[in-house]
């Protein structure tokens, strides 16, 4: 699932997606996420990257944990998420704009050389 050649990170990816998992829904307000072994598991990356995506949920406000137990969602987890992963939609939906107006750029450019 994590894309190692791309641009993104591979914890960032993890918490990313972990993000969005939690604006779905899928884990129970003040739930634990999974363990780093299961997070390892499922994403198939190093206790490091898990670790990482861990932490940076945590400066995100979106869990909570205690050396040696599990990382709970905050009471408000849902909501930052849910904002969080909006943000995220907001930044691709731009790009993508972007890109077409690249693409009929070109598109044009093409149609131009193609009538000489």
């Amino acid at each position: 699932m994590v894309e190692w050649t791309g641009e993104k990170s591979a914890y960032r990816q993890v918490a990313d997606d972990l993000c969005a998992r939690i604006a779905n829904g899928e884990f129970e307000a003040g739930g634990k996420i999974p363990s780093l072994a299961k997070l390892q598991e499922h994403y198939t990356v190093t206790a490091t990257v898990a670790r990482a995506a861990v932490e940076h949920l945590k400066k995100a406000g979106l869990v909570v944990s205690h050396q040696g137990k599990a990382a709970f969602l905050t009471a408000d987890a849902a909501s930052k998420a849910t904002a969080a992963t909006a943000g995220e939609a907001g930044r691709l939906r731009r790009e993508l704009d972007e890109v077409r107006g690249e693409l009929r750029e070109l598109q044009a450019r093409v149609a131009e050389l193609e009538a000489r």
